[in-house]
């Protein structure tokens, strides 16, 4: 029973970045990411916003911005299939510190292929992490992944991912975000959107240049579960700076 009540709390809290999960929007035939900004009024963005996410990251510009300041706490952890992606909810306590605010992780979920480019490269999976501030401005971090070893943290996950829409559970051993990430990076920055209706402008990248490894048989069990590609092609920078 307490475990029933948990999920459902954790269920009636879980924060989303995209648009009201029910909005009929995909990423295959009529309703993919070419006819977002079609479906809805509330999709406009998707066709006329001109800070869109994802990019190429390319002749990025030299900066000497600090370290990330990142923290994070073990916690009950959730994992949905929503139809659009494999989410993870977490509970509070994992916090990222930029520009003098700190910004809470609301959930992480996966895209495959990548979203975001490196030099024209496209990665096999690519994870978003969501954080949000107290006004509710969102930071989003970005970790590649390159096919390669299996990845002991995803393997944790990867046990209960949900192959049915609307699925979810408890996980029975958290992910461990701090060991999922590089030991060493740097990052990528820009301002963005979602990557996913209502397109919303006005988030913050940043896209870490190190990569983590998956391997093929993890990767191939992503998309079985999401029975698609989930990405969305790269915009247009429309004049943006990208600072490294």
């Amino acid at each position: 029973m307490k475990r029933k009540l948990l999920l459902a709390a954790m269920l009636a809290t879980s924060f989303t970045i995209s648009a009201a999960e029910h909005a009929h929007w995909g990423y295959e035939g009529q309703e993919d990411p070419a006819h977002w900004g079609k479906l809805s009024p509330d999709f406009s963005l998707c066709e006329t916003g001109k800070n869109q996410s994802p990019v190429n990251i390319k002749g990025a510009l030299k900066t000497h911005h600090g370290q990330l300041e990142l923290a994070f706490q073990p916690g009950k952890q959730q994992i949905v299939n929503n139809g659009h992606t494999i989410q993870i909810n977490v509970s509070d306590g994992n916090t990222l510190k930029l520009d003098g605010d700190t910004f809470t992780l609301q959930q992480f979920h996966f895209h495959a292929p990548s979203e975001n480019e490196i030099d024209g490269k496209q990665y096999p999976l690519e994870a978003h992490f969501v954080y949000k501030d107290k006004v509710g401005a969102l930071v989003v971090l970005a970790l590649m992944f390159q096919e390669g070893k299996t990845n002991s943290q995803l393997a944790h996950a990867w046990q209960q991912i949900p192959t049915t829409i609307d699925q979810a559970a408890v996980l029975d051993k958290p992910l461990d975000i701090n060991a999922l990430l590089p030991k060493q990076f740097n990052f990528y920055r820009f301002s963005g959107s979602l990557t996913t209706p209502p397109c919303t402008e006005g988030v913050s990248w940043l896209v870490l240049d190190k990569q983590v490894s998956a391997s093929g048989e993890q990767i191939s069990q992503f998309r079985s579960a999401v029975h698609h590609s989930n990405n969305r092609p790269v915009q247009p920078l429309n004049g943006r700076v990208i600072v490294d």
